[in-house]
């Protein structure tokens, strides 16, 4: 019966919110912060003050004090004149998604949130943090007619992608008198890899078939021509001189035994690990891999990723790794 209230209780702040706040899921951009998504009201200094000019305003009617009516109403004229530039502060802004480079899960997702002042003011002392947490210490400035680009950072609890959760706005501009504040969301995810496992053992390419199984390919030792470039190969092995004479891309190929094709393989690991732990286990093989500069390939159950190199196979095989067994819709929940 309790949990059931509680459900009961959640579900309806949760429309609450969404009604009040106009915000009831991850929008497109651009997102216009309009006076309808704007809230005012006092801080706690604001209230201070406000109970000051009310006990001053008393002792002037009770005295009769000229100068205390004209001190009262011109702190007060003033305070009231800063509720109009901390609204100021925020209307018209508009907000867009930006980058967000995919982080091993544990690591922080920092998600990059633009904004563009359209106007000719610039909005000053703006803090950007997520809705229910604690407000940051780094506050920003946007100038004039001028776009900027501000960080949030989101703690990482599971792989897969992850939704950036509502975000709160605020600026206490000009006087911290008044505080301006407006909630949104904009739909924007983190690719979110497993974490390389710490205990894994070390990843063998000398023709052992564990962890994964091997075969002699192409070398790195003698140089033995050209080749059509594609994406996934090397910058190490882009022929630079012909590129910059204006040739077409090509990339290098040498022959030897200093290198070999490693298939890191579902199938060669322990049997008894559960899935998590074997993702975590590949997910070290190819950053592994990746650092040595070898040709690695991947094969999971209905997944199968050719040898390669290259930053975009690395980001295929983590991709892969993170979104294994996951629906297609994954997103993880932001808390």
């Amino acid at each position: 019966m309790t949990t059931r209230r509680a459900d009961i209780v959640t579900a309806i702040k949760a429309r609450l919110q969404r009604w009040l706040f106009r915000v009831g899921g991850p929008e497109a951009g651009p997102i216009t912060l309009g006076q309808r998504r704007i809230f005012v009201l006092p801080t706690g200094f604001g209230l201070a003050l406000a109970l000051t000019l009310l006990v001053m305003l008393l002792a002037s009617i009770n005295y009769t004090l000229s100068l205390g009516f004209a001190l009262t109403f011109l702190i007060g004229g003033v305070a009231w004149v800063s509720i109009h530039h901390a609204f100021r502060n925020l209307v018209d802004l508009t907000v867009s998604p930006g980058r967000s480079e995919a982080v091993f899960c544990g690591e922080a997702a920092r998600f990059g949130v633009q904004f563009h002042n359209t106007g000719r003011r610039p909005r000053l002392g703006l803090q950007l943090w997520p809705s229910g947490g604690a407000p940051g210490d780094d506050g920003f400035d946007i100038a004039p007619q001028a776009g900027a680009v501000h960080f949030v950072a989101i703690p990482t609890r599971q792989r897969g992608w992850l939704q950036l959760p509502r975000l709160h706005l605020e600026t206490r501009h000009p006087l911290g008198l008044i505080r301006a504040w407006s909630l949104f969301q904009p739909d924007q995810r983190c690719l979110v890899y497993p974490t390389p496992a710490a205990d894994a053992p070390p990843l063998h390419h000398d023709g052992d078939d564990h962890p994964g199984s091997t075969a002699n390919g192409r070398g790195r030792d003698d140089f033995a021509g050209l080749r059509h470039h594609q994406a996934s190969d090397s910058p190490r092995h882009v022929a630079w001189k012909s590129v910059a004479r204006g040739g077409p891309w090509r990339t290098k190929e040498f022959d030897g035994g200093g290198s070999q094709r490693v298939w890191l393989d579902w199938q060669h690991l322990p049997p008894g690990a559960g899935i998590e732990a074997r993702l975590s286990r590949l997910t070290r093989w190819v950053v592994d891999a990746d650092a040595a500069g070898l040709e690695y390939g991947l094969r999971l159950p209905g997944v199968e990723l050719p040898p390669a190199t290259g930053s975009a196979h690395r980001h295929a095989c983590l991709a892969a790794l993170a979104l294994f067994g996951l629906p297609t819709a994954h997103a993880q929940p932001a808390s």
